[in-house]
């Protein structure tokens, strides 16, 4: 029988496969003349002509995202992308600055970028698995870039890969500085939202309004300065564990000499499970980096009652003790959010909160000032 996770995790999918046939060629919507590129234009009416068109059924420049993006070569293009189901790997180079994905319905749940790999995944070439990193359906290296109204995923279930216990499977790697995602949604299990740098010394910028962000081992985790701006947070229920915890939301690695970690300002965490089934964070130091300080700040955040009030965080190795790192709440609500072991719940006075918005997180970059944010 499959379980109610399983099915929500497929349901997705099957949501916006309804969109893209609703707009596709042959359509009803496309017979009465609707574009199914919506308000920005279409290959034969461009906003300009460093704007190019993706439709899964062809009436577009392209069938995919990914030969869009290589044909998006140099700098400041746009690709908006038509209602549909794209299942594939995409990955913008560093080449290709200023780049913006648009979701043309201006809702995510019609235009999903979603593919299977995890991380104990084998290649086809036969050289092994793809290992975290590899897993990633998307991965961003460009500074610059901006997605809006769209849904980054990875499908890839435990219960169908018993065989594999690398099950590290992640949606999106960020890697570029001055990356911004608005309104969009990123679905998965264990890693579903890697929020990292191109190097150790690279203190990359990104920004997170309105997002919709799920999973249950550690599915924000890496080491950018990252500000999470009234997003949602979503707990997955599991049925491979008898008991908690189930998971951790936010696992920073962020580099000792980086003053600024991640952001959690105005969100909200809900969740799937059991209440107090999930810990809010876990200190990530990489082998990669063992001199890493994790830091994050969790503020004006309603935590929902599947965080565990009494002990919110915990360590990842006992080596590198929480209580060491760099963690923080201010002003939160919610029955996650109760101090019932002060010693366990390190807050900010109001004089260091000043510190930690989102101008000074991310300094003379400004994202928010742009239309719908």
């Amino acid at each position: 029988m499959t379980s109610p996770t399983r099915a929500s995790r497929r349901s997705f999918v099957v949501a916006s496969v309804g969109a893209a046939l609703a707009l596709g060629a042959g359509g009803a919507a496309h017979a009465r003349g609707r574009s199914p590129f919506g308000r920005y234009g279409s290959p034969s009416s461009r906003l300009d002509e460093r704007t190019l068109y993706v439709h899964p059924g062809g009436l577009g420049d392209h069938s995919t995202v990914q030969a869009a993006v290589t044909a998006a070569s140099g700098t400041g293009h746009t690709l908006v992308v038509a209602p549909g189901t794209y299942r594939e790997t995409v990955a913008v180079s560093s080449a290709r600055t200023e780049l913006t994905l648009l979701g043309a319905s201006e809702d995510a749940r019609d235009v999903v970028i979603v593919y299977d790999n995890a991380n104990g995944t084998q290649k086809p070439d036969g050289s092994g698995p793809y290992g975290t990193t590899g897993s990633a359906t998307t991965t961003v290296q460009a500074d610059g870039f901006t997605a809006r109204d769209i849904t980054f995923a990875n499908d890839w279930l435990r219960a169908d890969h018993p065989e594999i216990t690398g099950t590290q499977a992640v949606a999106i790697k960020v890697q570029g500085d001055r990356s911004a995602f608005l309104h969009c949604r990123f679905l998965g299990h264990q890693d579903t939202l890697y929020a990292d740098s191109i190097a150790l010394t690279a203190f990359a910028r990104q920004y997170f309004a309105h997002c919709y962000v799920e999973g249950d081992v550690d599915f924000v985790f890496g080491r950018a300065t990252a500000v999470f701006e009234h997003c949602h947070f979503r707990t997955l229920e599991r049925t491979d564990l008898a008991g908690a915890p189930y998971g951790f939301v936010f696992a920073p690695s962020t580099a000792v000499a980086n003053p600024r970690g991640y952001l959690v300002t105005d969100s909200r965490v809900t969740s799937e499970a059991p209440d107090a089934y999930y810990k809010l964070a876990r200190p990530w130091v990489p082998g990669s980096d063992p001199t890493a300080r994790p830091m994050l700040t969790v503020r004006e955040t309603r935590l929902g009652a599947g965080i565990d009030a009494v002990e919110p965080y915990t360590n990842m190795s006992a080596g590198y003790p929480w209580q060491s790192q760099r963690f923080a709440e201010y002003r939160n609500s919610g029955p996650g959010a109760e101090i019932t072991v002060p010693a366990n719940r390190p807050q900010l006075t109001r004089a260091e909160a000043a510190w930690h918005t989102r101008r000074t997180y991310l300094g003379d970059w400004a994202p928010w000032s742009r239309e719908g944010c």
